[in-house]
């Protein structure tokens, strides 16, 4: 089902140079993918490649059922292949033990609050566009998910993939 969810940021007044290195996009080696951490990054890598924007709400430092997800589903060879082919990949963090920078987490505040995410882990997949005259973003959601519950043990990856590929079927441009 296509949902269309829209919200103007007041966080994308700031300037790219406003942004620290750490939110630059790197791949680690854990992932051997490209998590941007910046919407505007991430809807930049969208733009230009035609694909939506997959974002991870996340609590990394203490989440339990999103340190699950990431071992279960996105460390797996299959999600990295489909994700690669699918997707920009977006990490929206709301960490307890590490601050991020103040830009970043005012940002995933106001993705949370756009996307109204009351739980963790929580997968968005989206379009967005600016709007030249506000210098606001618009929101087109696909739809969204979480862990792939009642999956195979083992097999958790199958039944995301499965889940994220109809979202993708039901929201193509």
């Amino acid at each position: 089902m296509k949902l269309p969810v829209f919200a103007a940021f007041l966080f994308l007044v700031f300037s790219m140079e406003s942004c620290d290195a750490q939110s630059q996009p790197e791949p680690t080696a854990s992932s051997d993918l490209v998590w941007y951490t910046e919407l505007t990054k991430a809807q930049a890598a969208s733009n230009e490649s035609n694909k939506p924007i997959f974002a991870f709400f996340t609590g990394s430092d203490w989440c339990g059922w999103c340190k699950k997800l990431q071992a279960d589903v996105f460390a797996k060879d299959a999600f990295k292949e489909w994700a690669r082919q699918n997707v920009v990949l977006l990490e929206l963090d709301f960490p307890r033990r590490k601050q991020l920078a103040p830009e970043i987490a005012q940002q995933n505040m106001n993705l949370q609050q756009s996307f109204q995410v009351r739980g963790y882990p929580t997968i968005w997949i989206f379009y967005a566009q600016t709007d030249p005259a506000t210098n606001g973003i618009s929101l087109n959601a696909l739809g969204s998910t979480g862990y792939p519950a009642g999956a195979k043990k083992g097999k958790e990856e199958v039944k995301f993939l499965s889940e994220v590929n109809a979202i993708l079927a039901n929201g193509k441009r």
